[in-house]
């Protein structure tokens, strides 16, 4: 039988490599090529079945192909994918956001979450007219320059010095970025007073990464840039719908300026959006905002087919027990897991929440990005691989948790948790 019949995916993988750079997209590992998602599961290009806690990178909260979210997208189809105009699905979208999020007044659609936190960063220098974005080390907001600032850097230097992440970003942007440690509230306060009256915005993850805010974190954060007339930016593309139907707004009861959302509001389309209060909404309306005017365009931003697919999904999400469920799911992933690694005496911590976290390598307490840096990443490595083996596709440094994970799912998990606790304690 000739190569590419007997493993089709390396037949495609060695086709990838001939078009595209490093043979993938830029996101997951290039080596599993997916066919097909159904529920809580995907099949790769050689008929490989895993179990999935990847889930697209977190916007199929509901799992593939929910029934329902299909139905509502197929009887779009036929009416319209796009228009480059407003569209009565973008426009319900819009006023279940507004009614759903603490912070929203207004909100703008762009289609991924990088977009989001752009123009939520010119918006915030727009209507200050002040330069300065302070971020927290670790924090993830997109792919843009500032997006790009000490995300993960390998090497440690003094707050607040910026890092770049990738060649390309330009020196201006670096001088412009302010990084703070998450969960520092001295160190943050201090960055404040000596920026004062330079800071336009403050971008933060309520949950960074994994990360939970330490009790008051937040309500300090949301204190002092209120005070200083900065403004806060919650960056919920991650967080938004999934650590409640509110997000981290609700979550932990804090309410920032602005905030971004993406992945669970497309409904596994591409959809992501910016929403606040009026007066800092305005700044995109050209006939309010005068010389403050925020440009902003995109040719699929709130197209009805994604937002039919988002509105569907709120829809389910709002059914009652639908978060006890993912919560719970998260729940007994993670019990398994700290069961399994106590018992062979390996020092793991179950850092985040329990719709989003992972097994953190290490002895002690993990309260920023250093904690996450300092932790035994071979251990990571190998406990990904030994899941991969067993079935289960996660990604690096998280599990996504999701509605679709049926009982037969988590007691496979738990066992292939149990397995690859025992190797890597023998291993040690």
């Amino acid at each position: 039988m000739p190569d590419d019949q007997a493993n089709p995916q390396r037949h495609i993988m060695d086709r990838a490599a001939k078009v595209l750079p490093a043979g993938g997209f830029g996101n997951f590992a290039a080596d599993i090529v997916i066919a097909r998602g159904d529920g809580s599961h995907v099949w790769d290009e050689n008929g490989r079945e895993y179990i999935d806690l990847l889930i697209g990178s977190g916007p199929m909260l509901l799992g593939h192909c929910h029934p329902e979210v299909v139905e509502a997208v197929m009887a779009q189809i036929p009416l319209g994918s796009t228009f480059f105009a407003n569209n009565t699905r973008g426009i319900e979208l819009a006023e279940q956001i507004v009614a759903d999020i603490a912070c929203a007044e207004k909100v703008r659609f762009v289609c991924s979450g990088s977009e989001a936190d752009m123009y939520a960063l010119r918006l915030c220098r727009a209507c200050t007219g002040r330069e300065k974005i302070l971020k927290f080390e670790g924090g993830y907001h997109g792919m843009s320059d500032h997006g790009m600032m000490s995300l993960a850097p390998q090497k440690m230097v003094n707050y607040p010095v910026a890092v770049p992440d990738s060649a390309g970003i330009l020196e201006a942007v670096k001088d412009s970025t302010i990084v703070a440690p998450f969960n520092e509230p001295e160190t943050f306060v201090q960055l404040l007073d000596e920026y004062d009256g330079q800071i336009a915005g403050v971008i933060i993850e309520p949950l960074q990464r994994l990360i939970p805010p330490a009790p008051g974190w937040l309500e300090l954060v949301r204190a002092e840039t209120a005070k200083r007339g900065i403004v806060l930016v919650f960056d919920e593309v991650v967080t938004g719908y999934r650590l409640a139907y509110g997000g981290a707004q609700e979550k932990y009861g804090v309410t920032p300026d602005l905030c971004t959302l993406g992945k669970v509001i497309g409904g596994g389309y591409a959809l992501a959006a910016i929403a606040g209060s009026d007066a800092i909404m305005a700044h995109f309306d050209k006939a309010l905002a005068g010389d403050g005017f925020t440009y902003q365009v995109g040719t699929l931003s709130g197209n009805p087919v994604a937002s039919v697919a988002g509105l569907k999904t709120m829809e389910i999400l709002r059914r009652p027990g639908t978060y006890e469920q993912i919560r719970a799911n998260g729940e007994h992933i993670m019990a398994a897991g700290l069961d399994a690694f106590a018992k062979v005496g390996l020092p793991v911590k179950a850092v985040g929440d329990v719709t989003l976290f992972d097994f953190v390598f290490t002895d002690k307490e993990v309260t920023n990005y250093r904690g996450v840096f300092g932790s035994d990443k071979r251990a990571e490595g190998r406990f990904n691989a030994l899941l991969r083996e067993r079935g289960i596709l996660k990604p690096p440094g998280k599990m996504y948790v999701h509605h679709a994970l049926t009982q037969s799912d988590l007691d496979h998990i738990a066992g292939a948790i149990g397995e690859a606790a025992d190797i890597m304690a023998a291993e040690v």
